[in-house]
C-alpha cells in the first residue's frame, strides 16, 4: 500500500476483477494465484482463454509460468534490477507512452537517467534473466492495448518491498497503463478483508480512510466525533511492538492472527509474548498463539458474523450471519466495544454492526456515499464513493493519478538484507499452498483438507537433491542464522537450482524459525521471500 500510495496517491488495486477478462497482456509478478489467490486466477485464466499474452516474473516454474509467453525466471530478491532493466529496454526502443508521461507524470528525466545504468548486460548478470527475455517482456507489455500488472507477496515481502511496488508503478506509468478499462495495477491482498481492515485505520500512520494521524485539520474532525483522536504521532508497527514486548509494552491484544506461526523469527516472537504481563487473544480456535495468552476471548467466525468486507478490488460488501455462534462467542466489534467501556472509554455504545458502519462511513471521504442499506441491496460498491448518488469507482486514476500526477520514484537495486554465503549457500523462499490456508487455523481442522496435504515439504530441484546428498521423500535439516528445522524433501523442478521452497502453514514444521533476517524500513514487512540457509541430510 505504501509504495502505490506514494507513486499514485492510492494504495489499492486500480481495477475490478471482472475487467481482468478483457486484458490483452498480463504481467504477473511475484504471485502464484492458482494456489495463493484461486478466485483471482479464475479471472486471469478467462483472459488467457480469450488469447491474452502472459509475462510471468517468478523464480519458480508455477502453473502460470509454465504457460507464459515469457517467463522471467529471476534470482530471488532481484525484482528492482529486473524492472529497471525492462524500463531501460522500453526507453531504448522508444516504446514509452510519451503523451501520457508529459501530461500525467513528474520526475521522468530523473528516472530515465537512473535506468540508463541498468543496461541489459548488467541486469542479466544480477537477475539471471536473459537479455532476449527482458526485451520481449518489455515489448509485450509496452505495446499492449490493455496491459495489467498483477502482483502479490513476492513483491512486498522483501526488505525493499515498498520500493518494489514503486518500481512497478514506474513501469506502468512509463507505458501509460493506468486509468483505462482492463489496464492498471492489481495488487493482490493476502486475505479476504485485508483491504477493508486497512481502510478502517489500524495502520500506524493513519486514521480511518487513510487520513493522516498527524494532520491537525483531520484530527479536529475525529476529535469532534470521538472526543479524542489519540497521540499526535505515528504509532509503532507490530514488529516494533514485539521487539519491545515486556519493556515498552506490558500488555497486548492479538485479534484473529496466529502470530506464533505466521511471524518471522519465531524464537523472538515467543520470547516477546512470554515477556508480557498480560496477553489477550481473540480468536475462534485455540491457536498456538492463544496457548500463550493469559485470557482468550472467543470470537465469531465469518459465517456467524454480520458486517461488511472490502475485498481486493475495493468492493465494500455486506456479509450476513448464516448460523448462530457457539457458546459464548461474540463478534469482534462487540468484544472491542465492551473492553473499551470497561476500560472507561465513552463512545462505544453501539448496538449493531450497522451503527459501527454508519459511524466510520461518515468519517471517511472514500466511504461517505455508502450506507448500510446501500451495501445490503446489491453486490457491493467499490470505493471511493464520495456521495450518495455516486456509482462507485471500479477503475481508479481515470482522469489521471489521484495524487494529480504520477510520481516516478528513483529506485536503486540493492542486495537482500542477508545474502548467500559459504556457510549458508542456498536461497530459501516461502509462499502458500492451495490446500493449506495461511497457518491452518481453520483448514488444519478439516479431515478432507488434511488428507490432501498432511505435512510440510521442502521443494528441492532434483539436481540439488543429488548434490546435497538428500533423498526424495527423506528428511533434511535446514539451518539459517536464526535456527534450524527438520523437514521432508520433495524433489521438484519447479524450484530452480540453488533455491528451495516451502510454506509456513504447519506449526509442527516451524519454518518461521528460519526467516526474519530483514524488514522493509517503511512498513516493517519481513523479508520472507529470501533467506540464506544450509540444507543437509537429517
Amino acid at each position: 500500500m505504501a509504495g502505490l500510495a506514494t507513486s499514485l496517491g492510492a494504495g489499492a488495486a486500480t481495477n475490478s476483477l471482472e475487467q481482468m477478462h478483457d486484458i490483452d497482456t498480463i504481467f504477473l509478478f511475484g504471485s502464484n494465484p492458482t494456489e495463493a489467490h484461486p478466485i483471482v486466477s479464475i479471472h486471469l485464466k478467462e483472459a488467457l482463454r480469450k488469447g491474452a499474452k502472459l509475462v510471468v516474473g517468478d523464480p519458480r516454474k508455477t502453473w502460470m509460468a509454465k504457460r507464459a509467453d515469457v517467463w522471467l525466471n529471476l534470482k530471488p530478491g532481484t525484482n528492482i534490477a529486473l524492472i529497471n532493466g525492462i524500463i531501460h529496454a522500453i526507453l531504448k526502443k522508444g516504446w514509452e507512452n510519451k503523451e501520457f508521461i508529459n501530461r500525467r507524470t513528474e520526475g521522468f528525466k530523473e528516472l530515465r537517467d537512473k535506468v540508463r545504468e541498468y543496461d541489459l548486460k548488467r541486469v542479466e548478470k544480477i537477475t539471471g534473466v536473459s537479455k532476449d527475455a527482458i526485451v520481449e517482456a518489455a515489448r509485450l507489455y509496452s505495446q499492449a492495448k490493455k496491459g495489467m500488472i498483477v502482483y502479490g507477496l513476492g513483491v512486498t515481502e522483501h526488505a525493499s518491498g515498498t520500493e518494489n511496488a514503486m518500481a512497478i508503478a514506474n513501469l506502468a506509468l512509463v507505458c501509460g497503463h493506468i486509468g483505462r478499462p482492463s489496464t492498471g495495477i492489481m495488487a493482490l491482498r493476502g486475505q479476504n478483508n485485508v483491504q477493508g481492515s486497512s481502510d478502517l485505520g489500524p495502520l500506524p500512520a493513519t486514521l480511518p480512510g487513510y487520513q493522516s494521524v498527524t494532520d491537525h485539520k483531520i484530527r479536529a474532525k475525529f476529535e469532534k466525533a470521538w472526543g479524542r483522536a489519540g497521540p499526535l504521532e505515528v504509532g509503532p508497527t507490530k514488529v516494533t511492538a514485539l521487539e519491545e514486548a515486556g519493556k515498552t509494552f506490558k500488555a497486548m491484544l492479538i485479534n484473529g492472527e496466529n502470530t506464533v506461526v505466521s511471524d518471522p523469527d519465531r524464537h523472538l516472537v515467543e520470547e516477546g509474548l512470554k515477556a508480557l504481563e498480560h496477553l489477550v487473544v481473540v480468536d475462534i480456535f485455540k491457536t498456538e498463539t492463544a496457548e500463550l495468552a493469559h485470557v482468550v476471548l472467543p470470537a465469531t467466525a465469518w459465517a456467524e458474523t454480520d458486517g461488511s468486507f472490502t475485498n481486493t478490488e475495493r468492493r465494500v460488501q455486506r456479509v450476513r450471519a448464516a448460523v448462530s455462534p457457539p457458546g459464548e462467542a461474540k463478534p469482534d466489534w462487540w468484544i472491542t466495544a465492551v473492553l473499551a467501556k470497561r476500560l472507561g472509554f465513552s463512545g462505544f455504545d453501539w448496538e449493531s454492526p450497522q451503527e459501527v458502519f454508519d459511524e466510520f462511513a461518515s468519517l471517511m471521504p472514500i466511504y461517505n456515499g455508502l450506507t448500510w442499506k446501500r451495501i445490503s441491496e446489491g453486490p457491493g460498491v467499490s470505493w471511493p464513493v464520495p456521495s450518495p448518488d455516486h456509482p462507485g469507482t471500479p477503475r481508479l486514476h481515470e482522469s489521471g493519478p489521484i495524487s494529480g500526477r504520477g510520481v516516478f520514484k528513483i529506485i536503486e537495486y540493492r542486495d537482500p538484507a542477508e545474502v548467500i554465503s559459504e556457510e549458508y549457500p542456498i536461497w530459501l523462499t516461502t509462499g502458500r499452498r492451495l490446500q493449506a490456508y495461511h497457518t491452518r487455523t481453520q483448514t488444519g481442522r478439516a479431515a478432507g483438507i488434511d488428507y490432501l496435504l498432511s505435512e510440510e515439504t521442502l521443494e528441492v530441484h532434483p539436481e540439488d537433491v543429488e548434490a546435497l546428498g538428500l533423498t526424495d521423500g527423506g528428511y533434511a535439516r535446514v539451518t539459517s542464522p536464526r535456527g534450524d528445522i527438520r523437514i521432508r524433501v520433495q524433489a521438484s523442478a519447479r524450484s530452480p537450482k540453488g533455491t528451495v521452497f516451502t510454506s509456513f502453514a504447519f506449526s509442527g514444521t516451524p519454518v518461521n524459525v528460519l526467516t526474519g533476517g530483514g524488514y522493509d524500513p517503511v512498513t516493517h514487512t519481513a523479508e520472507l521471500k529470501v533467506c540464506p540457509v544450509r540444507v543437509e541430510p537429517d
